[in-house]
């Protein structure tokens, strides 16, 4: 799949086009923070806040526009307008870059940011359309992990260029190199269509409001991107908050902040494709609890492996810092963060794509892209207010956020009663027991076709079966069974949610797994699978289970 024209060309102009916007962001706020600060029209805390705020803005802005934009072309020409935009931000770039024109500079991030805003929505509203089902969970997880370190690189590399002789040169040539071979890359992307013709007015307020009120009426996205947005809350707190824990807490200089960064980056990566092993190539969302744990145990760890520093102590760099022992416990702390972040958010992007409605991924994106935005800000506030406010410790503002990770995951566990089912899916099938499926080139027809509602026949429909067949599908499903349901226990008849339906051309009666699989009798255009499922003990341990089904 990486190598296929499909993924690697749409892979790499994504990876470039975050690349060049954290190169030319960091350079940027560094050269106006160690050697333009004379040049400086404004106080340098007002340019530099300033900035931050620009790029970030237009997610809020024009993410609900550019979603219902990426649902309604040609999703490849959507790519190369957007990257031959990009070309001509950094070309004028190149112009201020020269000139130092530091307030034109500040309008050229704040158009980057739009660009970003409309490349968000297409970016992952992509991958449903080029991969399939079992391809979903590994593209995203080259995506999380290309991300990441395409952020860790231009940061270290804006580092490396203000640090340069010339830094002129090399930051615009940086810039409109990188964004010269995105355009390029773009070209092979191949095309991908789109059925929805309806052409979209631009709007800001009223775009917004539509997108998040139509992403609200399906629960289970709307908690997906809720949760997706804690961890940029989260995540976002370590990122801007590692350069002063490095310097004030652990006495450190520059390079141990690029060596933390690079921890949490690479765990990031590690954890991406430690979802993808577990979920054997499908969508699983009972991993997202695990990258919670990890996340709130790790972080409390972190707080308990700080060292504790004799008075007065030499400045670390990267070499004295991992030469000391004292230092290992917390490295491998950042890391597990890190790893805990990629296995909770992998799962939940590839739920929302394989969830959402084809001809509305992207605006379901777009929505998650202004919440997170949204959080991120969030963030920023309440870190001013514990640091500021409070007078509370880096250290500190961290074990409030690992608890808080905790206390996510207890509420979204109650409140997601299929996140709860499909953790105790995973449990049996792939820890309890062991599962083979026959039959599984026709399932995977059957699931890739996500507009016919399936109906699926049991023998007798018990919690094991529920299980079983709640790992089959990505997506909610009659169960058929001649089993009354009368005779199942309180806790089968809680995970079916106590619906009937018997309509007058079934010959079983139907009972519907979650609110959203009801549809008015009868079931129009139903595919009908028959499922039977045998469990045999192995040992003490584990068992296996054979599924065999006919379509």
């Amino acid at each position: 799949m990486i190598f296929s024209r499909r993924f690697l060309p749409y892979f790499v102009t994504q990876c470039l086009g975050a690349l060049n916007d954290n190169v030319y962001k960091n350079v940027l706020l560094l050269m106006v923070s160690y050697s333009q600060i004379e040049a400086l029209p404004i106080d340098v805390h007002l340019f530099v806040n300033l900035a931050a705020g620009l790029f970030i803005l237009p997610f809020l802005l024009f993410s609900a526009h550019a979603g219902l934009v990426a649902d309604s072309i040609d999703k490849a020409t959507l790519i190369r307008r957007l990257k031959v935009l990009e070309l001509l931000i950094m070309s004028a770039a190149v112009l201020a870059i020269f000139s130092h024109s530091y307030l034109i500079m500040l309008l050229l991030l704040f158009l980057m940011g739009v660009q970003s805003a409309y490349f968000g929505p297409v970016k992952y509203s992509l991958l449903p359309r080029v991969l399939n089902e079992h391809e979903l969970v590994s593209g995203n997880a080259w995506v999380e992990m290309g991300t990441f370190l395409a952020i860790l690189t231009g940061t270290l590399s804006a580092g490396l260029i203000v640090a340069s002789e010339h830094v002129t040169y090399w930051a615009a040539g940086s810039v409109f190199t990188l964004a010269l071979i995105g355009v390029c890359s773009s070209w092979m992307i191949p095309s991908i269509p789109s059925s929805n013709k309806v052409k979209p007015k631009f709007s800001i307020v009223k775009a917004t409001a539509t997108s998040i009120a139509k992403v609200r009426k399906n629960r289970d996205i709307w908690i997906a991107i809720l949760a997706i947005s804690w961890f940029w809350f989260v995540g976002a707190s370590y990122l801007t908050q590692i350069p002063n824990f490095a310097r004030i807490t652990l006495n450190s200089d520059p390079t141990v902040v690029s060596l933390l960064l690079l921890l949490f980056s690479i765990g990031i990566g590690i954890g991406s494709f430690v979802c993808e092993r577990l979920s054997c190539k499908q969508v699983e969302l009972g991993i997202a609890p695990l990258g919670l744990i990890f996340l709130g145990v790790f972080g409390i760890d972190l707080y308990a492996a700080l060292p504790i520093l004799a008075t007065p102590a030499a400045v670390f760099d990267v070499v004295t810092f991992v030469s000391d022992a004292m230092h290992y416990r917390l490295m491998f702390d950042l890391l597990m963060i890190g790893v805990g972040g990629g296995l909770f958010i992998v799962p939940l992007y590839t739920f929302i794509q394989a969830r959402a409605d084809e001809n509305e991924c992207a605006q379901a994106i777009a929505s998650n892209n202004i919440v997170n935005a949204l959080f991120m800000v969030t963030s920023a506030i309440f870190a001013m207010l514990v640091l500021n406010g409070l007078q509370w410790k880096i250290e500190q503002l961290f074990l409030v956020l690992a608890f808080g990770n905790l206390l996510v995951l207890a509420l979204i566990l109650v409140s997601w009663p299929e996140l709860t089912v499909s953790v105790l899916s995973y449990v049996f099938r792939r820890i309890v027991n062991r599962h083979s499926i026959h039959n599984t080139e026709e399932l995977a027809a059957l699931k890739q076709d996500r507009s016919a509602p399936i109906i699926v026949e049991v023998e007798r429909c018990d919690l094991s079966t529920l299980l079983v067949i709640n790992g089959l599908f990505n997506r909610p499903v009659y169960i058929a069974t001649p089993q009354p349901v009368t005779q199942q226990s309180r806790l089968e008849r809680y995970f079916i949610n106590k619906r009937l339906w018997a309509g007058k051309t079934a010959p079983l009666p139907v009972l519907v797994c979650t609110k959203e699989a009801i549809l008015p009798a009868p079931i129009e255009n139903a595919r009908t699978i028959r499922c039977n499922i045998k469990r045999r003990k192995k040992s003490w341990l584990r068992g296996q289970i054979e599924v065999d089904l006919t379509i």
